[in-house]
């Protein structure tokens, strides 16, 4: 009697979880479904800014790691060097560098296309 007992409990207990998983992802999927256009384009956009965030601190990231390997110089990188480098798209990398003016993180180099990262 005490096994089947306890193996009701198992199964009602497994069952009560599976419901509740089930529920929790038919509403994540219904809220991604039915939000509106204005939702999703918010949502889309904090996605962009997040990931051009990401992006910039990449680049400043690897400005510091090319100051410390030869200190003595300036790092100049190109645009398009800089987006094989971090495996990006150059405009991506372009929007990035130009967020990081912005912050006075890089300056335009004299050259088309490159940058000096200040580090």
């Amino acid at each position: 009697m005490t096994y089947f007992s306890t193996a009701i409990f198992v199964l009602s207990y497994r069952g009560l979880s599976l419901i509740i998983v089930s529920a929790v992802i038919l509403i994540a999927i219904c809220l991604r479904v039915f939000e509106s256009e204005q939702m999703r384009a918010n949502r889309l956009e904090r996605k962009r800014r997040k990931e051009l965030r990401e992006l910039a601190d990449r680049i400043a990231t690897y400005g510091r790691a090319i100051h410390q390997r030869y200190p003595t110089g300036d790092v100049v990188v190109s645009e398009g060097d800089l987006a094989e480098q971090l495996r990006r798209r150059e405009d991506a990398v372009i929007t990035a560098l130009k967020l990081l003016l912005e912050e006075q993180k890089v300056q335009k180099a004299p050259l088309n296309g490159y940058w000096k990262l200040n580090v």
